[in-house]
Order: structure tokens, then sequence, then C-alpha cells
């Protein structure tokens, strides 16, 4: 291999955003928001306000780095197409304040707003 290509950078997609509502629906459409974000490995986290989503569908709180057990990582880390497919399902679930990403996105709608950006 060159110097050159060595000293070639190269760039890693880390994070996807999942959210029912479009960016442009309220300032506030970030609080529906999932992520999707690389872990190392080949693994990746679903994840929403410090809750990890793991394989049996439930959020948990992420544990810190140094107290996961090999289990917990087997629980609540995916591949990336699978990682994606479930902040996907999960994306119309989501509740704030008792209001579903899909109750307001109907809001948005119903109020005549356009769907396009």
């Amino acid at each position: 291999m060159t110097d050159e290509q060595l000293l070639r950078p190269h760039a890693l997609a880390t994070r996807f955003s999942v959210n029912l509502l479009p960016e442009t629906a309220s300032p506030d459409a970030h609080v529906f928001e999932i992520t999707v974000e690389y872990r190392g490995r080949g693994r990746w986290a679903v994840l929403r306000h410090g809750r990890c989503l793991g394989v049996d569908g439930t959020w948990d709180y992420e544990v810190r780095p140094s107290e996961r057990e090999d289990d917990w990582l087997d629980a609540h880390r995916f591949d990336q197409d699978t990682a994606i497919r479930l902040a996907i399902e999960q994306a119309p679930l989501v509740s704030v304040n008792g209001l579903t990403a899909a109750d307001a996105l109907r809001r948005w709608l119903d109020a005549g707003t356009p769907t396009t950006p």
C-alpha cells in the first residue's frame, strides 16, 4: 500500500435518525426521534432518550460500558438492517406527554400542513 493510500481519510456513517414526523412538522418534532447508533464490531443500538431497545421490544436504560455483560449486549445490539427495521417499527409508538408520534403526525396533517418540506 502506498503512503497516499494509507493517508486517505475514510468516512463511516455511525448514526441514523428515525422519526415519523418530518423535521418541518414542528420545531419540537425531534422529541419523537429514535436513533440507531453504531457501537462497534458491526453492532448497532436503537436509542431514545438514554434508553436502549432490547430484542424483547422493551426499552431499558443503557448501562455504563464497564457494566455491560455479554448477555446484555446480545439483548440490546443488532446488525444495522435489523436495528433500522426495529427503529422504523417503533417510530409510530413513541409517546411524549401521552401523545404518540402517530397522533402528532395526524394533527399536523389535519392542520393542512404540506407533507413535503
